[in-house]
């Protein structure tokens, strides 16, 4: 088994081909060595940020409840980085509450929360494997934006980052490599099981996956938004989370330039080094935001339950059932509450009013039929 070494990192060369010159990346199924203390270093805070956020999931009740939540706003932010222009609140409603002109985008990012969602499902049989890619990729572009682009299947054909081929800012492999290069890739992800003799820390070792998969971009369409669903997946499957907590599209959403800067430094410069501090940078900032984001729905869900619902007496049974409805799904109408909770929409509607003298819930299309009501505390917080 080959060794890499950070500070001697190799990206490889540019292949000349007609009119254009392709990036053929290095395999990177090999023993990586890090030596430098500040990245060392920086490894550590992101190990026991994450583990910090990995207890503090565990003691939260019913936390199934925010997971959805979490999902929806990677899935959000994820497909906003690849200019998909759904807002937060409105991947929360149903697509027959937006106009027609939104309902493409607002189908890429649920695509993505099936993908996701499958991927993790699929993870009780499987581990991550190039068909496992390959199937949330066929998820991830059906009946959208790119369903023409042979949705779960490696491209056979050239792609490239850029208006035209000539003048691409970047040419990934060609297709004639990519097979190679993906076998390489899911060796390194499950070498623990395959008996290799490569230990690489688990954060390390993500952050090379996403690196590399980006730069072989085996599809026509979606590598970034699969690239990016790669780091949830690799975490739950490693047993690094017990709960899908961690998802970095916000942090590159943010940085948006960085992280195409330090991606593309890394093939040009071979500077690998910058690209995982930015990484790891991210994962502590992330982790420290989500356990943020946990103890104030804990607080919110103790102001709600403790004190606003004793307010209405007989009925915190119902209204009990009621906001673990609203954690799951915090944007319905009186017929989706009806649904839920098994009653009449008119009891539903009653349970409207309590819950809007409660300040729980808000109505927000200012119509006076078809109305629609957000917790809008809760999704705040997210």
């Amino acid at each position: 088994m080959s060794n890499i070494y950070v500070d001697r990192f190799e990206a490889e060369n540019l292949v000349q081909r007609f009119e254009y010159k392709s990036f053929t990346p290095n395999p990177v199924c090999a023993q990586w060595h890090i030596s430098q203390p500040d990245l060392l270093q920086l490894m550590s805070e992101a190990d026991r940020a994450v583990g910090r956020l990995d207890a503090f999931a565990d003691l939260i009740p019913d936390i199934d409840f925010f997971i959805k939540m979490h999902i929806t706003k990677e899935a959000t932010l994820s497909s906003k980085i690849e200019g998909t222009q759904t807002s937060f609140e409105e991947a929360l409603l149903k697509a027959d509450d937006l106009g027609p002109e939104k309902r493409d985008d607002w189908g890429e990012v649920h695509n993505y929360i099936d993908a996701l969602n499958m991927a993790i499902a699929s993870l009780e049989q499987l581990p991550i494997s190039n068909r496992l890619i390959r199937q949330a990729h066929a998820i991830l572009l059906k009946g959208v934006r790119g369903k023409e682009k042979q949705p779960g299947e490696f491209r056979i054909s050239q792609n490239w980052i850029g208006a035209t081929l000539k003048d691409a800012v970047f040419v990934p492999p060609i297709h004639e490599e990519v097979p190679a290069l993906m076998q390489d890739l899911e060796k390194f992800i499950n070498a623990e099981i395959s008996g290799l003799p490569i230990q690489v820390p688990h954060l390390i070792k993500i952050a090379i996956i996403h690196y590399q998969f980006e730069t072989i971009h085996p599809f026509l369409d979606g590598n970034g938004r699969i690239g990016r669903l790669l780091v949830p997946l690799y975490l739950i499957d490693k047993k690094v989370l017990k709960q899908p907590t961690l998802y970095l599209s916000d942090f590159f959403e943010r940085k948006r330039r960085l992280y195409y800067d330090y991606l593309t430094n890394v093939r040009e410069n071979n500077d690998i080094y910058h690209w995982l501090k930015f990484f790891l940078a991210g994962v502590v900032e992330t982790a420290q935001k989500s356990v943020d984001t946990f103890q104030k729905i804990v607080a919110l869900r103790n102001d709600i339950e403790l004190n606003r619902l004793l307010k209405l007496g007989r009925k915190q049974k119902d209204a009990k059932k009621l906001i673990d409805e609203l954690y799951k799904q915090p944007i319905m109408d009186a017929q989706g509450i009806a649904a839920v909770m098994g009653v009449h929409v008119a009891t539903a509607n009653r349970m409207i009013t309590d819950f809007e003298n409660l300040g729980i819930l808000t109505e927000m299309t200012g119509y006076k039929r078809n109305r629609i009501y957000a917790f809008q505390e809760y999704i705040r917080l997210f």
